[in-house]
């Protein structure tokens, strides 16, 4: 097995000619890692709200603060992504596990068509898995609280619509900013982490927010929650299309696709930072 030195360089030598350019192709091991991340952060996820609200479990009982309970989900469903990030499968995928996060990537020249396109698709699909794994997992505890489903607020279709595309707004902005640095791309994990549990803990008795249309279409479908969904489906993107063409027009520049980049690991999207290329196979740590 190489040093991380050894790989770096060889990564620098083998990747820098074709770093320029969007790798095309099909990339079934980024995709398939993207397909099982989203699944596993839906299922985490969800598993923490059930645990958190269901008045099946314990946790109610023993933590009265609604606020408070709100706060350990938001730390637990995020957590559940971060963790999926730095792991070997987000080190490969990127770790997006989200459509309206490859679609800024898209949207800011990162990420090529096809591998947005696959992207999205896995991550819907892996959200349906993971949330009907929670169905079978928890059964009448997961439908006491819905599945974890993300639901309109109650205070306006305009008002609850605006927020999602806010939040969503802010949280690639954050994602833009944090992985602009070669000095602090590292932390993007971390940053994301505080940054959407925080989120859950202040908007999350508004019935979301999911700034995530494949979280929120798994369980919306599973637990037949539909109404309202279409404002989880399509103000995300939105969200994520203001920011990322609002980019443009800063002097800033992403430095990788990957929320852990690891030069160890190839990469099919454009990246500043050393990596192998898109048609070298991957070789994880």
């Amino acid at each position: 097995m190489p040093s991380l030195r050894t790989a770096t360089a060889t990564a620098t030598a083998a990747g820098a000619a074709s770093q320029s350019s969007i790798h095309r192709g099909r990339h079934l091991p980024e995709w398939g890692a993207e397909l099982v991340g989203t699944m596993l952060l839906v299922f985490c996820g969800l598993s923490a709200v059930t645990l958190d609200f269901s008045h099946r479990s314990f946790v109610p009982g023993a933590i009265s603060s609604h606020g408070l309970r709100l706060l350990i989900t938001g730390l637990l469903f995020a957590g559940a992504g971060s963790l999926v990030a730095i792991s070997p499968l987000g080190r490969l995928s990127g770790g997006h596990l989200n459509p309206a996060v490859s679609f800024a990537f898209w949207l800011d020249r990162k990420l090529g068509g096809r591998d947005l396109l696959a992207y999205a698709g896995v991550q819907l699909l892996g959200a349906l898995a993971g949330a009907l794994l929670v169905h079978l997992v928890w059964g009448a505890s997961a439908d006491d609280v819905g599945g974890g489903a993300t639901v309109p607020a109650g205070i306006g279709l305009a008002t609850d619509f605006a927020l999602e595309v806010a939040l969503t707004a802010a949280l690639i902005a954050t994602i833009f900013v944090v992985l602009s640095s070669r000095r602090t791309a590292r932390w993007t994990p971390l940053v994301v982490w505080l940054l959407v549990a925080s989120f859950v803990w202040l908007f999350g008795h508004f019935g979301g927010p999911s700034m995530n249309p494949a979280r929120s279409l798994g369980p919306g479908v599973v637990f037949g929650h539909t109404g309202g969904l279409w404002i989880f489906l399509l103000a995300p993107p939105l969200g994520a299309a203001i920011f990322a063409l609002a980019w443009r027009r800063i002097p800033r520049e992403v430095m990788t696709t990957k929320l852990m980049h690891d030069p160890r690991y190839r990469t099919i999207a454009i990246s500043k930072l050393p990596a192998m290329s898109g048609d070298d196979p991957a070789r994880p740590a």
